[in-house]
């Protein structure tokens, strides 16, 4: 065994005293970070209790009590009337000793210390902030939601004994009774004619969309997208190794003339469209291209991957059907959510398809996701077989039509030199197209200073184009009203 060393232990072991890691465990870890990186060697004599317990000024039986640890873990040898030393038996040799660094002893690694690859895709900044003021892309009020009717939903799940296997694995698709509840739902409300076995459970709609395109998109292969398109879809598509193939959209929805002299020279994999309400423009995809898209994927053998993200949310009249409701050849792949009608954090999805196709798709969940919450997802079934969710989103869809509406008065009497734009019929969202010369940029820089948050993501500005998509279901009638009138401040004085 090697003599005793001068180490200095007061550097080597740096005690945290609010931590909630008793003191002797935080000695122990950093001794045996300490042999790791090559401090202590094999075979070193370390200090008495007694002597450590001085340097570190603890108690002399909270380093017994380290030691203890460090022996049952076989870090090192007590041997009687000779001392404590570093096992020889330690599986790290002098040779492969770590690069010492006390501060490493205490800390986690900044970086990696290995090679991998990056993307830019999803560099676009998440749109968070401090202010109290934000227009979102279209997101709901979380405030509405029905937290009551939810708690108590969840709670009566929980506290009956019968649901306990809702807490171990099972259907990889899902919670069967709720994708039962969600199919009679679905039917009623789009016009569909599915069963439980044409539904998988999913974590929101990116979800359902991430799964559809890793399991149907190869690399190289062609997506067809509106210009613009929803930036986060597209994100998906390039990393399956997708090209993507954006189309004109105008006032009736994508360009299915368009769609159709792609199909006529290049093979197209998939189209994704949001046609109830375009994102961003929330224009509606007219009856006639709904049609006319759907025999295009039959006659040229490409997948409709069809994103509903807020047909819940319709002000002026019943909503147009999903294309998936009038799908007989199996093209239509249909994802929808839950997020807007109750919550986003809820994170509460589906995807539609043909039953041989849900089949494949649970194989790719199974590997990265296992199943979905069961026990939340029977609560969401019991509150759509009891009616609750519907009776929400109808009491939520009279507040947001009002917002809708103040919105659009108030752009009106405060922006119109500034902007244009159309009330849309449905969703969360209004699509304002503004003058050139006003840089949006800018204008959403000096709005945080006013405590108004405008995200990037809501921005579109280019040579072409200069439009802000201003989402106006998570402000009430009082928020909106300020905000409009911070924006017209900020623009004024930017002009």
């Amino acid at each position: 065994m090697s003599s005793p060393v001068e180490i200095p232990f007061k550097n080597v072991i740096l005690l945290d005293r609010l931590s909630g890691t008793p003191v002797y465990l935080q000695i122990a870890r950093q001794m045996i970070n300490a042999i790791q990186r090559g401090v202590l060697v094999t075979g070193v004599k370390l200090p008495g209790t007694r002597s450590l317990a001085e340097i570190l000024d603890v108690h002399r039986k909270t380093v017994v009590a380290a030691y203890h640890e460090l022996d049952a873990q076989g870090w090192i040898e007590m041997l009687p009337n000779k001392g404590t030393f570093v096992t020889k038996k330690s599986p790290i040799a002098d040779s492969n000793a770590l690069p010492f660094n006390a501060q490493d002893l205490v800390s986690y690694p900044q970086k990696a210390g290995f090679s991998f690859d990056t993307s830019m895709l999803l560099d676009r900044p998440v749109s968070v902030s401090n202010v109290d003021l934000q227009f979102t892309d279209g997101l709901p009020d979380v405030r509405l939601a029905p937290m009551d009717k939810m708690a108590k939903a969840y709670s009566s799940v929980l506290k009956r004994k019968n649901n306990r296997k809702y807490l171990s694995y099972s259907h990889v698709e899902g919670n069967a009774y709720f994708r039962e509840k969600l199919a009679n739902y679905l039917n009623n409300t789009r016009g569909l004619h599915i069963g439980s076995e044409n539904i998988i459970t999913t974590h929101g709609i990116q979800m359902g969309i991430y799964l559809a395109s890793t399991l149907l998109i190869g690399k190289g292969d062609n997506v067809v997208v509106g210009n613009l398109s929803y930036y986060v879809a597209n994100m998906i598509f390039q990393k399956a190794g997708a090209q993507i193939l954006p189309v004109p959209v105008d006032d009736f929805g994508i360009s299915v003339e368009a769609v159709r002299k792609l199909c006529e020279t290049t093979r197209i994999r998939m189209l994704y469209i949001t046609p109830h309400h375009h994102y961003p423009t929330t224009v509606t995809l007219s009856p006639e291209r709904r049609v006319e898209l759907l025999n295009l994927s039959v006659q040229y053998g490409f997948i409709i991957l069809e994103d509903d993200h807020d047909y819940d949310f319709h002000y002026n009249s019943s909503p147009v059907l999903p294309l998936a409701s009038a799908d007989g050849a199996g093209m239509v792949v249909y994802v929808g959510s839950f997020c807007k009608a109750l919550a986003p954090g809820l994170r509460s999805g589906y995807l539609v398809a043909p039953e041989n196709l849900i089949a494949e798709l649970g194989k790719l969940r199974r590997i990265i996701d296992r199943q979905g919450d069961l026990m939340m997802e029977q609560a969401l079934g019991e509150m759509l077989d009891e009616g609750e969710i519907q009776r929400h989103i109808k009491k939520a869809q009279k507040i947001y039509h009002q917002r809708r509406d103040v919105l659009s008065e108030l752009l009106k009497q405060h922006l119109s030199e500034y902007l244009t734009f159309r009330s849309p019929p449905g969703g969360l969202a209004i699509w304002t197209e503004w003058r050139k010369d006003i840089n949006l940029m800018r204008i959403s820089k000096a709005c945080l200073k006013q405590n108004l948050h405008l995200p990037q993501t809501l921005l579109f500005q280019t040579g072409q184009l200069s439009a802000m998509r201003l989402g106006f279901g998570n402000l009430d009638e009082d928020e909106l009203s300020e905000s409009i009138l911070i924006l017209k401040n900020v623009v004024a004085k930017n002009l």
